[in-house]
């Protein structure tokens, strides 16, 4: 199974006027490794995620309890921009800043949290993240164009970019394909399988054969519980519970 960089221990998490969306959440998530969260859209899904990098306690309203252990430290003990750098987050759409060049949008972290960088620093960093993802040579003369310019797909491995740039330990993805073409959406999946190597990837899809096709670990998620938690291969060849069978086979979605 290898280490346990993110422990998640009975997490529940809601909004004071709402009950709660997740209960009782217990996992473990290994290093290096892509887990895939999966489950019927409003199971919770894109909550929970988002307490993992400390996003949801931002809505008003918006209560959590339990703990999420980043390297065996609460994420709660620390400041909220240190959990944001050290875990990172893409969206489902994406969403590059509209005014930024496409080299601004790569550092947009540094420039938001006021980080100053000299020149040749900065240009290291663009130059990396963009490397990572495979978009520097398709975008390495034209920097200076604003990020809104580059295609769905190269918008989302710009997004990716922005979030690598930060040197996060842990990377959270959220439905990150499903605006995208199947061709750029194959792009990101390879990309993915690239990336585990030096980051750990968390990916939210509701696609199943996504799930399957990229993923060591799956968590099905329903009705705001963690159901079944596996490596992938077994909770789709051999899925222990009836729920997370009837899902896989498409009775309910």
């Amino acid at each position: 199974m290898g280490s346990a960089i993110l422990k998640i221990r009975n997490l529940y998490a809601g909004y004071k006027d709402g009950g709660w969306v997740l209960k009782g959440i217990n996992l473990d998530i290994y290093k290096n490794k892509i887990t895939a969260i999966m489950g019927p859209s409003g199971c919770g899904k894109s909550t929970f995620i988002r307490c993992i990098n400390r996003m949801h306690e931002v809505v008003d309203g918006a209560r959590i309890r339990g703990e999420i252990y980043l390297d065996d430290r609460s994420i709660f003990g620390m400041h909220p921009i240190i959990v944001r750098r050290k875990i990172g987050m893409v969206f489902q759409r994406p969403n590059p800043f509209p005014t930024m060049s496409i080299y601004d949008n790569v550092i947009a972290g540094y420039i938001l949290n006021g980080i100053k960088l000299k020149r040749e620093e900065k240009d290291h960093i663009v130059e990396d993240a963009l490397k990572k993802v495979f978009l520097w040579d398709e975008v390495k003369d034209k920097l200076h164009v604003k990020g809104t310019f580059l295609s769905g797909g190269q918008q989302q491995r710009l997004c990716i970019a922005r979030s690598l740039a930060m040197g996060p330990e842990v990377l959270l993805l959220d439905e990150p394909t499903s605006a995208l073409d199947p061709k750029a959406t194959r792009v990101i999946e390879d990309l993915l399988e690239e990336l585990k190597k030096d980051f750990t990837i968390i990916i939210v899809t509701h696609n199943a054969s996504q799930a399957a096709r990229i993923s060591d670990y799956t968590a099905f998620f329903y009705l705001g519980e963690l159901v079944e938690y596996e490596e992938t291969e077994r909770i789709f060849t051999v899925p222990k519970h009836p729920k997370t069978q009837e899902y896989l086979s498409g009775k309910f979605g």
